[in-house]
């Protein structure tokens, strides 16, 4: 749909409808499991949950919604049925409006964001400078500051260099869903020069780290488009990976890295952190169970 803005031009409202099912099925009983899970857009101002619904076979014995520490929707699950397959499914309406563009070349020198991260009452903004803070999947190694230096000459600005580092990665690496698993450090990524959106995502996110830069991983879905005379599949979608980048002035920066663009209206926010594991979509600890086998089916469809 769309609406007519204050100076009359017209505004791309889009609305999306997405089903996120996970199944996992186990070769011995499971007799008691607690999951929590990621599977509920966020609330943002540019980005409106309609409805959501999670749906989760055999039905738990409780059930928590909570906002995690990085203001997220979560849910914890506590199954307490005796089971050989669970059954996630999320599904969700939401309507995203295009954020304001951004000129990279106007942001701030990326020597002087650090010192800019504080408070309206002067106090260092920990909000912003805990994702300066490298974490499991975004070591600080040496190999990764040598990749991040090119975008990043002295006195360059910080949306300018990361914009430039995010370009760098995509005409570099090969998107490649079979060269690694959420394990795989992030050297033998580098090395490779192949991988998923979680990877490259990883790879930004550790190379503005290296040079001490605030930005946070995203985890979210993207509507896709089937080639030219094909059908979209149903249920042939994925989670989608991205990242934000911050600048005093500007705020939150989204860039995606596996695709070479800024994010507009076609990609859905779902959770914010350090990385993959703040926000993984459901993870768990499980007591018996084994062998177990995971199927995902994502469909994203913008409505109308």
């Amino acid at each position: 749909g769309a609406e007519v803005g204050s100076i009359g031009l017209e505004v791309r409202v889009m609305i999306f409808n997405i089903s996120h099912r996970s199944s996992y099925r186990y070769a011995a009983p499971v007799a008691q499991s607690q999951h929590i899970v990621h599977l509920a857009p966020r609330q943002l101002d540019r980005q409106s949950v309609v409805r959501h619904s999670l749906l989760i076979e055999p039905a738990p014995a409780a059930r928590t919604d909570m906002q995690d520490y990085f203001g997220n929707q979560a849910s914890i699950l506590v199954i307490e049925d005796e089971h050989r397959e669970l059954v996630v499914h999320a599904r969700s309406t939401v309507e995203v409006h295009p954020p304001l563009t951004v000129d990279p070349a106007a942001s701030m020198a990326w020597e002087q964001v650090i010192d800019g991260a504080v408070r309206d009452d002067g106090a260092r903004d920990v909000a912003v400078l805990q994702y300066a803070c490298a974490s499991r999947h975004t070591r600080i190694l040496p190999e990764v500051l040598d990749y991040a230096l090119p975008s990043f000459p002295a006195g360059r600005p910080v949306l300018e260099g990361a914009w430039d580092l995010t370009r760098r990665i995509h005409a570099d690496f090969t998107f490649d869903p079979h060269a690694t698993d959420i394990s795989t450090p992030i050297l033998d990524v580098l090395e490779a020069r192949r991988g998923v959106c979680q990877d490259f995502a990883h790879l930004s996110l550790a190379c503005l780290r290296a040079l001490g830069l605030p930005a946070r991983y995203v985890s979210g879905y993207m509507l896709t488009r089937p080639p030219p005379g094909k059908p979209k599949l149903v249920g042939a979608d994925a989670s989608h990976a991205w990242l934000s980048v911050w600048a005093p002035g500007t705020g939150w920066l989204d860039l995606d890295p596996t695709n070479g663009l800024i994010p507009r209206d076609e990609h859905i926010v779902v959770a914010y952190g350090r990385d993959y594991d703040d926000v993984s979509p459901i993870s768990g600890v499980l007591l018996g169970g084994s062998g177990q086998t995971m199927t995902v089916a994502v469909d994203v469809a913008a409505d109308g």
